[in-house]
């Protein structure tokens, strides 16, 4: 009984910030769910990885509903990024089968680190207009090297992605604060079943229990954030971002190092 409740309780914690990284930052539930999983059941690395990105689908497709209501998806012009993602992915997600489990649970925290202090030094203050008014085929290449770019690190650090497609939508290609995690988590709900489906073709499948408690409790959350943040303004959804990106990575690099 008592093993069942720890199981509960950590799968709680890590579907509680996975959600809300989600909701409000378009971060992937797997840059939480892996390390906290890994640190706190002993699941192995590769496992922990996969169930953070099935859990990634369900939040990261509902999140991108709700952005879609508020006017803040663009399907469209996001399909050439989504395309060289998913490609790319595969790709990724063997050859993380191959990483040390300490080398895959803390990859990506020091970038998270960063990226957070330039939401927050940095403000995106782009606009539809200005991102409408770039070349389509400037946009085109830069999507299709971006996607490269973004799918080898979700398949191969199990970060879905969501904070380097973040990065790239609103530096390289323009896209204001809103639409930018909108669109994020569209393609990130593509790109985690993906790289999900890959590592369980790869290694099996994971403890049962645990993925379905990762699931519905980063579901839950990540539906509540994104509604939040459809209604903030998008000098305090960048504030946020960062910070939701800062404190999940300190927090992990606590964990698994001190």
């Amino acid at each position: 009984m008592g093993d069942i409740l720890i199981k509960i309780l950590v799968c709680f914690i890590a579907g509680t910030g996975a959600g809300i990284g989600t909701g409000f930052a378009g971060m992937s539930a797997a840059a939480v769910i892996g390390p906290m999983l890994i640190t706190f059941l002993n699941i192995p690395a590769y496992d922990a990885v996969g169930i953070g990105l099935i859990s990634d689908v369900l939040a990261s497709a509902v999140s991108a509903y709700t952005y879609k209501k508020s006017g803040n998806l663009d399907i469209r012009n996001s399909l050439p990024l989504l395309i060289s993602v998913l490609i790319v992915t595969t790709i990724g997600s063997f050859a993380a089968s191959f990483m040390p489990e300490q080398a895959m649970s803390g990859t990506m925290q020091i970038a998270l680190i960063i990226i957070g202090l330039r939401f927050i030094l940095k403000p995106v203050n782009k606009t539809r207009e200005q991102l409408e008014a770039a070349s389509p085929k400037t946009r085109l290449i830069k999507a299709i090297f971006a996607g490269i770019f973004v799918g080898f690190i979700c398949g191969f650090a199990g970060a879905g992605g969501g904070m380097m497609l973040l990065l790239v939508l609103t530096t390289v290609l323009g896209y204001p604060m809103h639409l930018a995690v909108g669109t994020s988590v569209f393609i990130m709900a593509f790109t985690a079943l993906t790289g999900g489906i890959s590592h369980f073709m790869i290694g099996g499948v994971p403890d049962i229990v645990c993925l379905v408690l990762c699931v519905v409790f980063t579901l839950l959350w990540a539906r509540i954030a994104s509604k939040i943040a459809n209604k903030s303004n998008a000098k305090t959804l960048n504030r946020v971002v960062g910070v939701v990106m800062i404190v999940t990575s300190i927090v992990i690099l606590a964990v698994n190092y001190l």
